[in-house]
């Protein structure tokens, strides 16, 4: 079975299910493996590039270009 039809195949399964614990396990599953994969497969950043982000947060704070803690906790208040 390729990868098209199994995913089909999951989804019409999913549709079937009447139990909101059974979709809220699905949900945290799904989120958990998503990140687990991502954390797995994610490359590491060359030197140059991880200096290059060092050089412009550095020049971002120099220029004022930051917000502190105490205020993106108040501005991340109001996101929905």
């Amino acid at each position: 079975m390729d990868l098209q039809t199994r995913k089909l195949s999951f989804i019409q399964e999913f549709l079937r299910i009447q139990n909101e614990e059974i979709i809220s396990r699905l949900e945290k599953l799904l989120k958990k493996s998503k990140a687990e994969f991502y954390d797995q497969n994610q490359l590491p950043k060359s030197l140059e590039t991880l200096n290059s982000e060092i050089d412009h947060s550095m020049e971002d704070s120099i220029n004022d270009r930051v917000i502190s803690s105490a205020d993106l906790l108040e501005e991340t208040k109001n996101w929905k």
